[in-house]
């Protein structure tokens, strides 16, 4: 499973980050409950961990301290990922997103819309919405997070280690 690899530059409000956002799609055949239960399970074994339930908020935000995963086990969205300036990707139940810290998200529009989502090594994380006062100390966060050890889904020899590392 290899996914797809977006990358986002500063665009003055929303940092972004040098690392890409990486979207498998299909990435697991359940849903509903069953899903949301598999995605806690697959996130936690490869620890990825403090997880909830919910949506994507409908206005520009990022976290400045920790990467996010989400997986999406209901419905579909459209989200846009860094800012104003990003892209616009429809996610639907079966995808997973890894989100890079400091890299904005939206959901601009969803139906049915349900997602797990967790942070490496359970990280507690930040709220910034790409306001003059986040910066510089938002640009400080992101460069001190540390990659993760394993992708979310795939582990420690797959995906994520071997993309964000370089190889």
């Amino acid at each position: 499973m290899k996914p797809e690899e977006y990358f986002f530059k500063d665009d003055g409000s929303i940092p972004n980050n040098k690392l890409p956002l990486l979207l498998y799609k299909n990435a697991f055949s359940e849903r509903g409950k069953s899903g949301a239960e598999w995605l806690e399970k697959r996130f936690s074994e490869n620890n990825w961990r403090n997880s909830w339930r919910n949506g994507v908020y409908d206005y520009h935000h990022y976290h400045s301290n920790t990467h996010e995963v989400l997986g999406v086990y209901s419905g579909k969205a459209l989200l846009q990922l860094g800012g104003e300036k990003g892209e616009k990707l429809e996610v639907t139940a079966g995808d997973v997103i890894v989100i890079p810290a400091g890299v904005g998200h939206k959901n601009l529009g969803s139906e049915d819309f349900q997602i797990v989502g967790a942070y490496p090594n359970g990280m507690d994380h930040d709220m910034n919405y790409g306001k003059d006062q986040e910066r510089p100390q938002s640009d400080k966060n992101i460069a001190e997070v540390p990659l993760p050890e394993s992708d979310p889904v795939l582990g420690k020899d797959e995906g994520l280690p071997k993309i964000w590392a370089g190889g």
